[in-house]
């Protein structure tokens, strides 16, 4: 009876998996899809173009990271404040974020907007790399708010457990990508072909797209948070806000730290030749097969981690955990596959060009061999963020950066001269030690005895109202 009732007990669990990680899942695949079509697009204009939107993307992530990480911050929150039905606190803590980030983000794109060539200049590119960098960043910085408000709806929305909304928004803003970037990039229905500015007007207007569905989602007339809580109010209210960024900034560290290490990764890649950065990118493209479905695991467990403390249910915590963990590995292990042992095919859907496909093709094979380890490290990932401890991923990850990713990595180019192939390896030795810390400190530290980030009195108070 108890064997029938725990195998019971496990389907409804993998039921609520399921139903959360399958949108992420298909939404991921979404954004991967457009990424390879886009990319495959702009590979076809020439190496400069792909460079060129490989160095923008470095500068444009490192204020999408922000906001990437707070998101993660209101969907800890509304993970917890969901768990506990505490909606009042939920509206609260989603109106200021949102408000308080489109302005701040404002303040940010006109800063890179002025300063597009100054930044770039730090890659040290030739003049014709930079001209095409600083036309395609200056049009995407106009994307950023949009972005912002997209990525704030997905945290509120996969916070309380709703991940077909933000999949449905994620398929509308890539098609209009795909759709608008095809008719721009290469001239048709009657428009002149505008090559690398137009990848960017087609992204934009993609952006600005899923911005206004996320806003009416929210505010609508039946939207999701116009029927909870209290009457809207446009007065920032800082306590409210503060506590969101402080446990999302760690995990925009995480990125910004990335993408600091991205800028001195891309100097040591460069000295093997733009060819070999064109591969770089392509590849980084063609590895989303695997991570990128495998990544609403770690996004799964923060939600399922946060309604656990929310609701003072530890025990359902651990079960949730460990069926998130088993099913990613599962997944992995064909998505990793494909890379291990088809590169070379996934390399020529994104480009004609021999040297770029052979030079990608070794950095699939090695990505692949790491993808188990770092799928799972994402899933602990995603459950000690779910339980408000954001700063141990960002800790983590810095030291496989700076201990071990860039400082090899410059090495190899620098110093001893080593082919690019040693560059692969370096990456992937980051990943594996990422995973050996991450399994360590899980096992250490008792997430699920977490104390709930919204106040245990005002929870409690509002569930016995």
């Amino acid at each position: 009876m108890m064997t029938k009732g725990k195998d019971r007990e496990n389907k409804i669990i993998r039921k609520k998996i399921l139903s959360m990680i399958f949108p992420i899942t298909l939404e991921n695949i979404l954004q991967m899809t457009a990424g390879i079509v886009s990319m495959a697009m702009i590979g076809r204009i020439n190496p400069l173009a792909v460079g060129a939107l490989g160095m923008s993307n470095i500068i444009f992530n490192m204020i999408w990271a922000i906001f990437k990480g707070v998101s993660t911050g209101v969907s800890v929150f509304v993970a917890q404040a969901h768990g506990a039905n505490n909606y009042a606190k939920l509206k609260r803590i989603v109106t200021q974020t949102l408000f308080f980030s489109i302005l701040l983000v404002i303040v940010l794109q006109q800063l890179l907007f002025w300063n597009t060539q100054t930044l770039l200049k730090i890659f040290n590119p030739s003049k014709e790399l930079l001209a095409n960098g600083v036309l395609y960043l200056r049009i995407i910085s106009w994307g950023l708010p949009f972005i912002t408000i997209v990525l704030i709806v997905a945290g509120t929305l996969q916070g309380m457990g709703n991940a077909k909304t933000p999949m449905k928004i994620a398929l509308i803003m890539n098609i209009v990508n795909i759709t608008f970037s095809y008719i721009f990039i290469f001239g048709k229905l009657g428009i002149k072909p505008m090559g690398l500015r137009g990848a960017a007007f087609g992204l934009l207007i993609a952006q600005f797209t899923a911005a206004l569905l996320g806003l009416k989602v929210l505010f609508g007339r039946a939207g999701t948070l116009t029927t909870i809580g209290d009457k809207l109010s446009f007065t920032i209210q800082l306590e409210e806000v503060l506590p969101v960024y402080k446990v999302g900034l760690p995990t925009s560290f995480e990125t910004i730290f990335w993408e600091g290490a991205a800028i001195l990764m891309t100097k040591a890649i460069l000295t093997y030749g733009e060819i070999a950065y064109a591969a770089y990118q392509l590849g980084l493209q063609a590895e989303a097969i695997s991570y990128m479905p495998a990544a609403g695991f770690g996004v799964a467990a923060t939600t399922f981690i946060g309604h656990s403390i929310g609701s003072q249910d530890r025990e359902q915590g651990k079960k949730y955990i460990h069926q998130l963990i088993k099913w990613t590995s599962i997944l992995t292990i064909f998505t990793g596959g494909v890379l291990i042992f088809f590169p070379k095919q996934v390399m020529r859907l994104l480009t004609n060009d021999g040297e770029i496909i052979k030079i990608g093709a070794m950095y699939l094979f090695v990505m692949g061999l790491v993808q188990i380890p770092q799928n799972i490290n994402g899933v602990l990932n995603g459950a000690l963020r779910g339980a408000g401890h954001s700063k141990i991923p960002m800790i983590v990850a810095m030291l496989g950066l700076w201990l071990i990713r860039v400082p090899l990595s410059l090495l190899g180019a620098f110093v001893f001269k080593t082919s690019i192939t040693f560059i692969w390896i370096a990456l992937g030795l980051d990943l594996i030690f990422r995973f050996l810390c991450g399994v360590i400190i899980f096992k250490k530290k008792d997430i699920y005895e977490s104390k709930s980030l919204i106040g245990a009195e005002e929870n409690e108070g509002y569930r016995n109202s």
